[in-house]
């Protein structure tokens, strides 16, 4: 039996993994936004789900919640970084207050609910990190650049502390799902559209997504079936694509850019200091 932190889970994968991992007989400390938003899961397990409120733009919350799963439970096995926010829209159209709770939500939440957490990782000797990212956070789509510059941002910073935090026995594994039949499309935040952008990318992937254009064919069942397994992985996995599409959008914008680095061999080399 496992103890697992989970954020964002009112909904969608978040919601999933906290029903599959309490069917399994694993304990979850799952926070939401709302305070009744699990009542029914609450009711079902009372023993073994601990639901708490938080907004993880919120600094202060994020630690007390935290310390408060890890000392209500003993220990807490695994973090998982779900909460999120998506602004749709193309980069003159959002406003200052979009961008900001973009950044807020995804980036500063995320990295602060790690932090609150590693004290009691350290203490214990173990735990595993599962951040939520997105196929989006190696690859980009017109649209998506407010959201897509906190999943890169987020991938870098867990990049760098899987590398910090291996040695003290805590593992990290950033998730890169895909398109997905949950509530995330219709939870993107929009903004006014703007006529200069309707003849461009933008618009045509604006035009697409209203028409359902785009096939989603990600099971959300796997997927989440597959972060639960990810964490008997030792060692932990640092990233887990999750869907075809997740896979071939990638794999497309990783070839790219390593063939666009190798056209420029030459060029990098010149730049060296002659010894």
């Amino acid at each position: 039996m496992k103890t697992w932190l989970i954020t964002g889970t009112s909904t969608g994968l978040g919601k999933v993994l906290t029903e599959k991992l309490l069917a399994k007989g694993d304990r979850v400390v799952a926070t939401v936004r709302k305070a009744d938003a699990l009542n029914e899961l609450k009711k079902a397990y009372p023993d073994m789900l601990r639901v708490a409120v938080l907004d993880v733009t919120d600094t202060a919350a994020i630690k007390t919640v935290v310390d408060s799963a890890f000392n209500n439970f003993g220990q807490i096995d695994v973090v998982v970084n779900n909460a999120g926010y998506a602004l749709f829209c193309s980069v003159e159209e959002a406003s200052d207050e979009q961008i900001i709770q973009q950044i807020n939500t995804n980036v500063i939440g995320s990295i602060q609910v790690i932090r609150a957490a590693l004290p009691h990782f350290r203490k214990q000797g173990h735990g595993r990190i599962l951040q939520l990212s997105s196929a989006g956070g190696q690859t980009t789509y017109p649209n998506f650049g407010y959201y897509h510059t906190t999943k890169w941002a987020i991938e870098g910073f867990c990049d760098t502390i899987a590398k910090e935090l291996a040695p003290l026995n805590i593992g990290v594994t950033i998730v890169e799902p895909g398109a997905h039949h949950t509530s995330f499309g219709a939870a993107m935040t929009t903004a006014p559209v703007m006529e200069a952008y309707e003849n461009t990318p933008a618009g045509d992937v604006r035009r697409a997504i209203a028409a359902g254009a785009f096939p989603i064919t990600g099971d959300v069942d796997k997927s989440v079936q597959a972060m639960i397994d990810s964490v008997d992985v030792s060692p932990a996995p640092l990233r887990l694509a999750l869907g075809g599409d997740a896979y071939r959008d990638m794999r497309a914008a990783l070839v790219s850019r390593l063939e666009m680095l190798d056209a420029q061999k030459e060029l990098a080399l010149a730049s060296e200091i002659n010894v």
